[in-house]
This record gives structure tokens, C-alpha cells and sequence, in this order.
């Protein structure tokens, strides 16, 4: 699918032995190496402390985007000096959810998160019923389009020689009917209705495959991949899909549901990933045999064991699959240092003190082999 650009980034500032991380990242990846692990390093940043400090948790305004850019360039330089398995990406969260419920006219709304500098978006439900889906129809003159389209150009611009620009979350399949109807409706939908949930189905597919291939055109490739800010890096054109409607619902429902339209839109690039939440990791084993995933981001929820600590349970279920997961820098230490990590396996480690004990601990990362049973 993927096309080498004349434009391609080999070169990042924020990033100075990119391409021996690329090597490392499309080892895991593409290969599926399960004796090798990779990890990033998170150490305190003062650019969230300032964020933080200027910006109240909750509703906002759509964000000045020269602001936001600002926001990315000051925190992923100081990352710079960290020689870890990352690849510096900027996130444009701010399309998260609400872009797709926009297209169709849907009321925008903004959430700023301080604690992760991250400013998100959300529509309430669109139609009051059914009958509606056939009405709706994407119009390119569309506000929320051309914002979309004048952000992509500007985070392009403002990156270039410094960082990546990170794909961002599809609103697919059953996720998509929630922008339409909510949550509780579409459950309904879908015995009531279920030709309608159908119809809503290509309509996501169609606005889904425009608006990341749009993506791909006009975001300047690194190294021949996609940046991505759960898997970091990752061979190809690479698109983020969420499983998170069947995540209450059994196996059966996700089979019957779920799999089509997400190997559907992987199909049309070159693969995917997803991320599950604590409460769907019993997805895990059927997840893990959609064609063209290409990874599996674990989520850490209130109520369920962290990833971190399931992962020889997680790792019989996904077989090969290469994971991605987060880790407190004390605990993922501890245990490195016993050599008892999962391997195949990328590491978030958080609450690292400092850039020394960082690259340290990246000079134990990096020798770490694991036999292959």
C-alpha cells in the first residue's frame, strides 16, 4: 500500500540515532522477534508542569493550533536526549472522536486533559432515530474538514527535521454508530435493526478510508512508517483501530460485529493495531487473528490486574503477537534485572527520575536477549 516518498524524514533532531531505533522497532514488528524487548523512557517534563499549570481539566475551546505545536515541539525536545526505542511524534488528539461526528454537522466539544497536555474531542449523539442514516452525506466544504485539512498542513510544516506526526484514532464500524445514535441505541440498533447498522457501517468505512488515506498524503512518512503514539513506530502505512464497543460483549457478538470492519479498513493499508482495555482482555485471543494486525496496545484500568503483570497469561493468548504495555521504572527495573521479562514486548516505563537513569537503563534494554523457546 505504502509508497517511498521524496519527501520521507531520515533525519530528526529530536531524534539522533533514528535509524538504529527503526531497526530495533521493525524487528518487533515486522518480524515478530519474541527474544528481543523495546522500551521508551518517561521522565518528568517540564512542559507538562507548565501545561498543567496554565490549563483547567474539562471542557475547552478548540485549541490555537500555533499553540499546540508549540506545546509539542518544547515537550518532545526534551525527550531528545533520552537514547531510548521512541520515536518523536506530536499527536493530534484534538481529532480524537469529535472529527468524525463533525463531518455530519455534529456539536464539537473539547476536553483538556493537564495532567497529559492532551486536548481531546467528543460529539453528543447526532440523530434522534434511525431513519436519519440515509439522510447523512459528507460534504468536503465541511467546517471541521478544512480545519482538519489546515492542521495536518501546519503540525507537517512545523515538524519537519524535528519530529513525527503520530496517526490518530479511527471511529469505525460500531464506534462510528455510537457518534450517531449513542452507546445504549446502538446495542438496540443492532437486533431492532439491523440493515441500518449496515448501512451506517459503509458510511464509517467510506469516511474512515478518505479521511487516514488524507492522512497518509499529507503527513510526511519517516523512514518508510508510520509514527504512532501507542507503538511508537511501526513499517508501512499504519492505522489505529479500537475494539472498545465489544469490550462488555462476548467473543461471539465481536466475531459477528466486529472482525469484518476492522479487517476491512486494514485491508486498504498496510495493516493495523488496536488497543484493548482491561475489561475486554477476554478479546485478546480473537483479537490477536485479525489480519493485518500488526500490534496490540494493553490498556491499564481501575478494577483489572496492570498488564504489566499478566503478560506470560496475555502472551498464551496472543500467541506471537508483538504487545505493547506500560510499567513503573521500580518494577520494570526489578525486573529486568532478574531477566524475567516477556519478550516480544514493548515497554512504556514510566516515572524515570532522570535522563541519566534513563539511558542506563536503555544500555540493559538494548543487550537483552531472550532465549526462544
Amino acid at each position: 500500500m505504502s509508497e517511498t516518498s521524496t519527501h520521507e524524514k531520515s533525519l530528526l533532531r529530536y531524534c539522533p540515532n533514528l535509524k538504529e531505533r527503526v531497526k530495533r522497532l521493525n524487528g518487533l514488528y515486522n518480524f515478530k522477534r519474541q527474544d528481543v524487548i523495546c522500551a521508551k523512557m518517561n521522565i518528568p517534563s517540564k512542559a507538562l508542569e507548565d501545561f498543567a499549570r496554565n490549563h483547567e481539566a474539562g471542557f475547552c475551546d478548540y485549541p490555537n493550533i500555533e499553540q499546540r505545536i508549540q506545546f509539542w515541539d518544547t515537550y518532545l525536545s526534551e525527550q531528545s536526549q533520552i537514547m531510548d526505542d521512541s520515536v518523536p511524534s506530536a499527536l493530534l488528539k484534538e481529532f480524537d472522536q469529535g472529527l468524525y461526528g463533525g463531518l455530519f454537522g455534529g456539536d464539537v466539544r473539547f476536553i483538556c486533559d493537564p495532567n497529559t497536555g492532551h486536548i481531546t474531542s467528543m460529539v453528543p449523539p447526532l440523530l434522534s432515530d434511525w431513519s436519519g442514516v440515509e439522510k447523512l452525506s459528507f460534504d468536503q466544504n465541511n467546517y471541521w474538514y478544512k480545519r482538519y485539512l489546515k492542521q495536518l498542513e501546519l503540525f507537517d510544516n512545523a515538524s519537519q527535521g524535528k519530529f513525527g506526526i503520530s496517526h490518530f484514532i479511527m471511529i469505525n464500524g460500531l464506534n462510528f454508530v455510537y457518534e450517531l445514535r449513542g452507546a445504549t441505541e446502538t446495542y438496540l440498533g443492532v437486533e431492532d435493526c439491523p440493515e441500518i447498522i449496515e448501512k451506517a457501517f459503509e458510511l464509517a468505512y467510506e469516511v474512515n478510508l478518505h479521511i487516514h488515506k488524507l492522512f497518509f498524503d499529507k503527513v510526511t512518512p519517516i523512514e518508510g512508517g508510520t509514527c504512532s503514539g501507542m507503538a511508537q513506530w511501526i513499517p508501512g502505512q499504519i492505522v489505529s483501530e479500537s475494539l472498545d464497543p465489544f469490550h462488555m460483549t462476548s467473543v461471539d457478538y465481536f466475531e459477528k460485529w466486529g472482525r469484518k470492519p476492522v479487517e476491512r479498513i486494514f485491508s486498504q493499508f498496510d495493516g493495523g493495531i488496536i488497543h484493548i482495555h482491561g475489561n475486554g482482555r477476554h478479546l485478546l485471543k480473537a483479537a490477536s487473528s485479525i489480519e493485518g494486525l500488526k500490534a496490540i496496545y494493553l490498556g491499564d484500568d481501575k478494577g483489572f490486574p496492570p498488564a504489566f503483570e499478566v503478560l506470560d497469561e496475555i502472551r498464551k493468548s496472543v500467541g506471537a503477537m508483538p504487545l505493547i504495555c506500560s510499567v513503573d521504572y521500580h518494577q520494570f527495573i526489578e525486573v529486568l534485572s532478574r531477566k524475567q521479562l516477556q519478550g516480544g514486548v514493548f515497554y512504556n516505563v514510566k516515572k524515570v527520575p532522570c535522563v541519566g537513569t534513563a539511558n542506563k537503563c536503555m544500555d540493559l534494554v538494548r543487550k537483552y536477549l531472550l532465549p526462544i523457546t
